[in-house]
């Protein structure tokens, strides 16, 4: 690894540019693997023979750009690529679990309240309906990876203080764990408050998730928004050709 950290180029680009660029090239031909750590600052510096100040610089723009991330008091870690499949009702609890991971959550609101006119529409409720507003940040292997915030109706979830990671899970307990629905996903950049949550920078790119799920018969059970870390997912779904 020391050799391909020290190779420097007369092209002018700033050190901290080259050793980011030698360390995505050592990254990408498979010298560290997705979700092992990077070695630390200080033996980075003396493997490449150059500073701390540069050593973090570069770490820092390959933060930047969704190649590693940190976790507090661990280390810094080569960020996986997360593949989750557009065309799959599932939740981000079970998807997590799924890759071998612990899930986790912030939880920024949690109570009773009467749905907006969208809410109600979406929801098909009376301006009157009791709802209850769930407002997270989903952690996966402690990373935040996304923010959420769902509005279902009171009477399809137990009581809120039971509610843990999983809302379709708490959903399920209730008999009303959907079972279909639609989702639309679009590109965005981050607000302020998005990326303080998310610990990525001011206008990094997200993908904004929009999801109304369906029980059996065909009742609206969960309205929900999310915004979804762009460094870190890609949704994928399943073409197959159709006749004409």
């Amino acid at each position: 690894m020391r050799d391909k950290l020290v190779a420097r180029s007369d092209d002018g680009t700033p050190l901290y540019l080259q050793l980011a660029r030698n360390l995505r090239d050592h990254i990408d031909s498979g010298g560290i693997s997705p979700g092992n750590a990077l070695p630390s600052e200080r033996d980075l510096s003396e493997m490449a023979g150059i500073s701390r100040v540069t050593v973090r610089k570069a770490i820092e723009q390959l933060i930047e750009e969704g190649v590693l991330f940190r976790k507090q008091g661990s280390g810094t870690f080569v960020a996986r690529r997360i593949e989750a499949p557009a065309s799959v009702l599932s939740s981000f609890t079970h998807d997590a679990r799924s890759r071998g991971e612990d899930p986790g959550v912030i939880w920024m609101m949690k109570n009773y309240a009467q749905p907006t006119e969208e809410e109600a529409a979406a929801l098909a409720l009376s301006l009157s309906a009791r709802v209850a507003r769930l407002g997270r940040v989903r952690l996966s292997g402690g990373e935040p990876l996304a923010i959420e915030h769902a509005v279902v109706p009171a009477d399809c979830l137990p009581d809120l203080s039971t509610i843990g990671d999983s809302l379709y899970e708490a959903m399920g307990r209730s008999g009303f764990r959907p079972t279909s629905g639609t989702q639309r996903v679009r590109a965005s950049l981050a607000t302020p408050t998005e990326a303080g949550l998310l610990s990525v920078r001011q206008n990094s790119e997200v993908l904004r998730i929009e999801r109304l799920t369906r029980i059996p018969g065909g009742r609206v059970v969960e309205f929900t928004r999310s915004v979804y870390r762009g460094d870190r997912y890609d949704f994928v779904t399943e073409l197959k050709e159709i006749d004409g």
